[in-house]
């Protein structure tokens, strides 16, 4: 299996990155019935001009392309934010491989780098969210120790 790196995000990277995560955050809380189709997408900008002012500089979060370490080809992105309070932690919002690049092993490598990193920061725990119709990173999750802490459910009525 090749290696991938960490490589901190550019802002480049981000200008480039930012117009389809909205879209595809959005299409998210479409299909989990949490927005509408018409408030979505202006919800979804809204909550990454929220959360990310300064793009990849924005204090408290991390961006970083995952990058294959033989020939530096960018596969996925990994964002988190520090979380200082009431314990020292990380949060996810974001990891992501290529569709072209899946199946390879290079989220699993990327979230042991994660891991790395964290201790290397101090840091006790990393939290994440995965929407419950995302069965394919799930069983990813699972295998790297993480538990489930929270669980929402629904049933559509049509």
């Amino acid at each position: 299996m090749e290696t991938i790196e960490l490589v901190p995000f550019s802002k480049e990277q981000f200008e480039a990155w930012l117009p389809r995560a909205i879209k595809e955050y959005a299409q998210e809380h479409i299909s989990t019935g949490r927005w509408s189709e018409g408030e979505a997408i202006e919800k979804s900008r809204e909550e990454h001009e929220r959360l990310l002012p300064q793009g990849p500089a924005t204090p408290g979060h991390r961006m970083w392309s995952i990058v294959r370490g033989g020939d530096h080809q960018p596969v996925g992105l990994l964002w988190i934010q520090v979380i200082d309070k009431p314990t020292p932690r990380a949060f996810i919002f974001n990891i992501e491989i290529d569709q072209r690049f899946r199946r390879r092993g290079y989220a699993m490598q990327a979230m042991s780098k994660l891991e790395d990193e964290a201790k290397r920061l101090g840091l006790d725990s990393i939290g994440l969210h995965v929407f419950g119709h995302n069965t394919a990173a799930r069983p990813l999750y699972e295998k790297l120790g993480y538990v489930a802490t929270n669980i929402n459910m629904s049933k559509r009525l049509s």
